[in-house]
């Protein structure tokens, strides 16, 4: 006999949160350095904000127009083309005729990591992470200790934040992850990734070994980021089993591997190397042999022209923030400091571009005719490789820090280095720093398209 409340949801009264605003303000502010330039994770607060201040229909309304700002805005179209061309890589194909069609991979249920280096540790942690049993070989038992320790510590932390009920892989059995000094122990395994550094006659005389020591059927992968794939193929007795699996620093972390074919690379080995991108949660895209095949090819003008802003009157951080600002996650120089100057540095020396080989009386500024900044050499030639040594384009609290602070000893260096080489420093505004780098980028990329090194636009993108 009683008579009924509302029933409509919308139509009862909400209870007010006192702090509701200074919430929202927090999570924006959470939001917009999270997802520095996304517009949608701030619509969603800002919708949220809606439904806290405005009655029921007034709310729907404001939720509706951000929306639709949303649904027709750029970013819808490229996260949807990101997303279709994320797809599109998975349907390879080379010159010869090999495809995604008619090439099935073979099961890889044990790994070997050779070189525990920083990329050799976040392959082996990517490697645990999928389930496959990994052998960790390092060349003494200093090198083993050090990565044995990075490894085992981000492998206890993944497991400390599992889930309770979820199984994770037993990382302290050798049966999942052996860690040794003795080449013997990859008799039985069926895929072998080299991540020594980048030093051709090294890398011919380890895979040179592998052919003597892994069982026929295993593949030989190379973590290179530029060298030839034929030329260590050559090394071995089965050329056709040997790729590039080019994994991107931290390699536990990022998504992209990039997967390099030779000229006698098998169907069956590429879609083995693709089905292991897979497995690993990674984005394979396969591509052709060249210097610095696809991802390296592209970044070698856009950073060679951000050291030549330098030169002329920029910073790190001012060039660093304008690239953030359009959207890349880190700009050149923290870029740099993160993967290592030392690693750049190596291959100018093979290619005789800096040290010793450098015939007398060459120009500081030139190589072959082409301009040429010795400012990255410079930085190394003093120990300053980046977060690994504490010091490098930026400074970092301590070696194997990651806040990067502007380095008052690098403006004096950029100084003394501009009076030297009388370059007159002027103020360089934010559309040339954008243009400077991005266009030699992009032009790269089509150079690469038109040599057939990449087989579609979705690749290099």
């Amino acid at each position: 006999g009683q008579p009924l409340g509302p029933r409509r949801l919308s139509l009862r009264p909400t209870l007010s949160v006192p702090n509701a605003d200074a919430i929202l303000n927090q999570a924006l502010a959470r939001v917009k350095q999270q997802a520095r330039g996304y517009m949608a994770p701030e619509f969603c607060v800002r919708a949220l904000r809606a439904a806290t201040e405005l009655p029921f229909a007034e709310g729907l309304r404001k939720e509706r127009e951000l929306f639709t700002v949303l649904l027709t805005s750029g970013q819808a179209r490229a996260l949807q083309y990101a997303f279709f061309a994320e797809r599109a890589v998975d349907k390879w194909t080379t010159p010869w005729g090999a495809s995604w069609k008619s090439a099935s991979p073979q099961p890889i249920r044990r790994a070997a990591v050779l070189g525990l280096g920083t990329m050799g540790q976040g392959i082996v942690i990517s490697l645990v992470r999928a389930n496959i049993a990994v052998v960790a070989l390092e060349q003494d038992q200093e090198h083993l200790n050090k990565g044995r320790k990075a490894v085992m510590a981000i492998l206890e932390r993944d497991a400390s934040k599992a889930k309770q009920g979820t199984r994770t892989p037993d990382f302290h059995d050798p049966a999942r992850l052996q860690f040794t000094l003795d080449f013997k122990a990859l008799r039985d395994v069926d895929l072998v990734i080299e991540a020594v550094f980048e030093n051709m006659a090294l890398k011919k005389e380890i895979f040179s070994k592998l052919s003597e020591v892994c069982k026929p059927g295993a593949f030989l992968c190379s973590n290179t980021s530029a060298l030839s794939i034929d030329e260590i193929a050559s090394a071995t007795r089965r050329p056709e089993q040997v790729i590039g699996t080019h994994f991107f620093a931290p390699a536990h972390v990022m998504r992209l591997l990039e997967i390099i074919y030779g000229r006698q690379t098998s169907p069956t080995t590429i879609a083995t190397a693709m089905q292991l991108a897979k497995t690993l949660k990674k984005v394979g895209v396969v591509v052709g042999n060249c210097p610095g095949f696809v991802g390296n090819r592209m970044m070698f003008p856009y950073g060679e022209q951000a050291v030549f802003l330098l030169e002329e009157g920029s910073t790190p951080e001012a060039i660093d923030r304008v690239i953030e600002d359009f959207g890349f996650k880190v700009g050149p120089f923290r870029m740099s400091d993160l993967a290592g100057l030392d690693v750049g540095w190596r291959s100018r020396k093979d290619r005789g571009l800096t040290g010793a080989s450098v015939p007398p009386g060459t120009p500081a500024r030139q190589r072959d005719g082409q301009r040429y900044s010795p400012l990255p050499d410079i930085l190394c030639e003093k120990g300053r490789f980046g977060q690994k040594t504490g010091q490098g384009w930026y400074q970092y609290e301590k070696a194997g820090g990651r806040t990067a602070k502007p380095d008052p000893w690098l403006h004096n260096l950029l100084a003394e280095y501009r009076a030297t080489h009388h370059i007159k420093t002027r103020f360089i505004d934010q559309e040339e720093i954008l243009e400077r780098c991005l266009f030699p980028l992009i032009n790269e990329g089509f150079k690469i398209l038109a040599e057939g090194i990449a087989s579609a636009p979705e690749h290099l993108d």
